[in-house]
């Protein structure tokens, strides 16, 4: 059903003058002037084919018509207050949903989202593993962490992690042996995303060559260590969403811990 465009601003100032049954007050607790609260209630009269107030020797008076309908308008302005909370909860509320390109969600997101999740014990997360630019039309998320060029869908805005070299490394002591990802050629074992072939160079079977955003953990505690020159590349990992939901309290909450 197509719903009427109601005049809001007029309703409000209405329901502000009819509790004090004075324009001045009204105008007061608005914070503009007199002139305004007249002009608003005539054009609102003009709109609703209604008089509104009468003036009297006493002062402004409701007509019959105007206090008939003054109780359903204010709790029409109650439900609008109590939506608007609910909205708000919902945006407050720590419930997300995450997409991520899969090689990335045990060595970068897990670590970083497992400490908010510990600052916030009520929460609860959703991934969804991503093996291409992420659909946000389709997919039904907050955030996502893509691998890849700058994302270019209308609308999604990314933040880019860091300008991303690809590393070659193993574990000490490991095999001069290549476990490949998308960007090694012939490899001893094909893997199916970096986190993988960084896993396998972990547990010491060989080579891996990944980028330096997924490795910079294990490279820092020892578990890797770097076997040849890194190699720059255009592609990078990108926080991104949607303008709306860059707004969203929750998703800044969330993006401010997983850069901390």
């Amino acid at each position: 059903m197509k719903r009427s465009l109601l005049p809001l601003n007029a309703l409000r100032v209405f329901d502000a003058a009819a509790r004090s049954l004075s324009f001045t007050r009204a105008a007061d607790e608005l914070a503009v002037t007199p002139a305004a609260v007249g002009q608003q209630i005539r054009a609102l009269e003009e709109t609703l084919g209604v008089i509104l107030f009468r003036r009297t020797a006493r002062g402004l008076e409701l007509t019959p018509e105007a206090a008939r309908a003054l109780p359903h308008l204010r709790a029409g302005f109650a439900a609008f207050e109590e939506s608007v909370s609910a909205l708000q909860e919902g945006q407050g509320a720590a419930r997300l949903s995450i997409g991520c390109a899969r090689g990335a969600i045990r060595h970068w997101l897990m670590p970083r989202l497992a400490r908010w999740l510990h600052d916030n014990p009520d929460a609860s997360v959703q991934i969804l593993a991503l093996d291409g630019p992420v659909d946000f039309a389709q997919a039904n998320l907050d955030l996502a962490l893509s691998f890849g060029p700058a994302p270019d869908a209308e609308g999604v805005f990314g933040r880019k992690l860091a300008d991303e070299q690809l590393v070659t490394v193993a574990a000490p002591g490991a095999p001069a042996r290549a476990l490949g990802w998308r960007t090694m050629e012939g490899p001893a074992a094909a893997l199916p995303d970096a986190g993988q072939a960084l896993d396998w160079a972990i547990a010491g079977l060989g080579e891996a060559q990944v980028p330096l955003t997924l490795a910079a953990a294990a490279l820092a505690t020892g578990q890797l260590e770097e076997r040849a020159d890194r190699i720059p590349t255009d592609d990078a990992y990108w926080l991104c969403a949607p303008a709306p939901q860059w707004k969203s309290a929750k998703v800044k909450a969330l993006v401010d811990q997983l850069l901390a």
